[in-house]
C-alpha cells in the first residue's frame, strides 16, 4: 500500500508538472512573470470604462458566493474585448500564459484591480497532493498542532517533507509557512507580511478587523489562499477566529 501511495504521489507530481508547462510556456514564462503597473492601470481603465457604459455591472466570472473574498470577482477580460474596451488580454494574465489572475476588491464601493500569484498556487497544489493521499491513507490530515480554530500548523515529516514546506511571498518575498484550513487545505500564513506592513505604514485597524487588507492597499497582490487575521494589543497579526 505505501509503495503504491508513493507511486500515486510521483504520477500526481508528473502530472502536475506537465499542465504547468502547458499553462505557462516556457518561450513566454520569463516575460510574464513582471505585475507591470501599465497593464494593471489598463486594465483599471477598461473595467471603469465598461462599468460606466453598463449601467453598473462589472466585467467578471460568475463565482459561487462561498468563494474566498480574494478570489471571488476574477476579471472577464472577453467582456472588456467584446465592449471595445481593451484590445487583448495583459501578456502576464493568464488568459496569454502569464502567471498573473487579475481579479477585483472593493466590488460594491470602487472596483479596483489586483493580481493573484499563480504561482503561489503552483506551489499548494503540490502540498495539497501530499495531503490527500496522507488523508486517503490515514482518514485525518497531517496536523501538527491547532494555531487557532481557523489554522493548523503543518507535520511536514508525515508528507514525507525533510524540511517545512514554504511560499515565496508576492509582497515582500519572506519565505512564508504553508499551514491547514479546517477543510484540511493548505494554505499560507501571511503573519509575517502583514506584520511587516503593519509597522510600515499608518492604519486604523482594530482588535476584530481583516487586517489583510493592509496587504491590498498597498501592495498590487492579494493574500490568496489565506484565512483573516486580526490583531492583537501590541498591534501584531493574530488569526482572526
Amino acid at each position: 500500500m505505501f509503495k503504491k501511495n508513493i507511486a500515486i504521489l510521483v504520477l500526481l507530481l508528473l502530472i502536475t508538472n506537465l499542465l504547468t508547462g502547458c499553462l505557462y510556456p516556457q518561450e513566454r514564462r520569463s516575460e510574464n512573470q513582471v505585475p507591470y503597473l501599465d497593464q494593471l492601470q489598463s486594465v483599471q481603465s477598461a473595467v471603469d470604462q465598461y462599468q460606466e457604459a453598463s449601467g453598473g455591472l462589472l466585467p467578471i466570472k460568475d463565482r459561487d458566493m462561498d468563494t474566498p473574498i480574494y478570489q471571488k470577482y476574477p476579471i472577464d477580460f472577453n467582456k472588456l474585448m467584446h465592449a471595445r474596451f481593451l484590445q487583448d488580454a495583459p501578456g502576464n494574465a493568464f488568459e496569454s500564459g502569464g502567471v498573473f489572475l487579475y481579479v477585483l476588491v472593493n466590488v460594491e464601493t470602487e472596483p479596483t484591480v489586483k493580481l493573484i500569484d499563480l504561482r503561489v498556487a503552483e506551489q499548494l497544489r503540490e502540498v495539497n497532493l501530499r495531503i490527500n493521499i496522507y488523508r486517503n491513507q490515514h482518514r485525518f490530515s497531517p496536523v501538527k498542532e491547532m494555531l487557532s480554530n481557523t489554522a493548523f500548523r503543518l507535520d511536514h515529516e508525515k508528507l514525507n517533507y525533510d524540511t517545512a514546506p514554504y511560499i515565496v511571498s508576492p509582497f515582500t518575498g519572506n519565505n512564508l509557512p504553508v499551514i491547514i484550513d479546517t477543510s484540511g487545505n493548505a494554505i499560507v500564513d501571511y503573519s509575517m507580511d502583514i506584520y511587516e506592513y503593519l509597522q510600515s505604514n499608518d492604519h486604523q485597524f482594530e482588535t476584530g478587523d481583516d487586517v489583510r487588507d493592509i496587504l491590498v492597499e498597498h501592495s498590487v497582490f492579494v493574500p490568496a489562499f489565506s484565512v483573516p487575521y486580526t490583531i492583537d494589543e501590541n498591534n501584531e497579526p493574530i488569526f482572526l477566529n
